[in-house]
């Protein structure tokens, strides 16, 4: 009992493991759980902020025993951004320059599919996030998320489209929502868009990058930095937390930029992923209301190296990110995982991992991550969004313009 109670304390504290520990040598294997081995990440930080609590960051590592594999099933894609699965099992893909692409689970691709609003494609603006509705399979209708060019600035809008029957073009294609303020920059858009478990639309947006515009993620009155819930018509979905208010769309604030969004298989709640600046990227469990901190707390600096703000990472009222990583992975699009031909899989966390060059598997327990793996760090490539396949696999997108299976062998 005594050596479990230690390997306990390990878990919780990787970051002393880190130092102690060989990256191969399972720490501990204890019964009904993973085996458990040193962090996988052994870069140094670049602060010595201290997390709000042990496993917030630098978990122990996990190594999948099931024997799974990456397959490149197509690499003709022009700069992919989000992945969703069609109820036929193929999978609508958004290329960044402003046209979707149709792919099968062996690697068949259609022709461009045309018709979609001008998007802003420049900086990290373009074609963003996508998901169907959940009635697609009688009503074809479509709905996305883009940055669109405005005479006043670049802003994070969404809009909804049918597919027509010969699957060529988007029709009636119509925006439904703006993130206002526009604003004249290219950057974090925030971008990502999916279902609830009522039907509305969870949408998440960016503060923009910029000194001038950070604050608005603070600002009940802005649309920048926010996660809104909508209905398919764009309106304030009903039950949202400041309705009767100035901005009633509004879900949860103090975001820099979302760009993983997904609901929890079996709880229902709402996860996602956020980048920070220089370390400080974030995973957090989104309630109604709540305050997620930036830019006011932190676990990163100035890309140039100075404090963010007061350079504090705590504040009453705001809430701490369930698990954060530092030095970033930029974090982009999530799933959870809800196949079954990976059972120590069942309800992980994958992450498509950009600057981090991998898939990061996270091991989440009541609430709190466990472990962590990447997988298909040998490959090389941005990994950019992933989603569940209606085949109980996973396949993910790369900024170089590959669609990987990731699957059982």
């Amino acid at each position: 009992m005594k050596k479990n109670t230690v390997s306990i304390v390990l878990i919780a504290a990787g970051v002393v493991c880190a130092s102690s520990c060989k990256q191969n040598s399972p720490i501990d294997d204890i019964p009904g759980n993973d085996t458990l081995y040193a962090p996988v990440e052994t870069k140094p930080a670049n602060t010595d902020y201290k997390p709000a609590f042990t496993g917030q960051t630098r978990i122990a590592g996990v190594k999948t025993t099931t024997p799974y594999g990456g397959t490149v099933l197509l690499e003709q894609l022009d700069r992919p951004w989000g992945i969703t699965s069609l109820p036929d099992g193929r999978l609508l893909i958004t290329e960044k320059g402003g046209t979707l692409r149709i792919a099968t689970s062996n690697g068949q691709l259609s022709a461009r599919i045309q018709g979609l609003p001008t998007v802003k494609d420049e900086g990290q603006g373009g074609l963003l996030g996508i998901t169907v509705d959940p009635d697609f399979g009688s009503n074809k209708m479509v709905y996305w998320v883009f940055s669109e060019p405005l005479p006043e600035g670049n802003i994070t809008s969404v809009a909804k489209g049918k597919l027509s029957a010969d699957e060529k073009s988007i029709e009636q294609a119509t925006v439904i929502y703006r993130a206002t303020p526009a604003y004249n920059g290219t950057l974090h858009y925030g971008g990502r868009i999916i279902f609830d478990k009522s039907g509305y639309l969870f949408v998440s947006t960016g503060e923009r990058s910029d000194l001038a515009t950070r604050p608005q993620a603070q600002d009940l009155n802005s649309g920048l930095g926010k996660i809104v819930r909508i209905t398919k018509d764009g309106q304030p979905a009903p039950g949202n937390p400041f309705a009767g208010q100035n901005r009633p769309e509004i879900y949860s604030y103090g975001h820099r930029n979302v760009q993983g969004l997904t609901l929890h298989p079996g709880t229902g709640d709402l996860w996602e992923t956020e980048f920070g600046p220089r370390g400080g990227d974030e995973v957090n469990r989104v309630e109604a209301s709540k305050n997620y901190g930036w830019p006011t707390i932190t676990y990163g600096i100035e890309y140039a190296g100075g404090k963010v703000g007061q350079g504090i990472q705590q504040q009453a009222g705001m809430e701490q990110p369930v698990y954060y990583w530092d030095p970033v992975v930029s974090p982009s699009g999530i799933c959870f995982y809800t196949g079954s031909d990976v059972p120590e899989w069942k309800n992980n966390l994958f992450a498509a991992c950009l600057s981090g060059l991998h898939v990061a598997r996270l091991v989440i327990r009541d609430n709190k991550v466990t472990g962590e793996e990447r997988l298909l760090a040998d490959e090389g490539q941005r990994f950019r969004d992933i989603t569940m396949g209606k085949d109980g696999n996973l396949y993910a997108v790369t900024d170089n313009g590959r669609l990987y299976k990731i699957h059982r062998k």
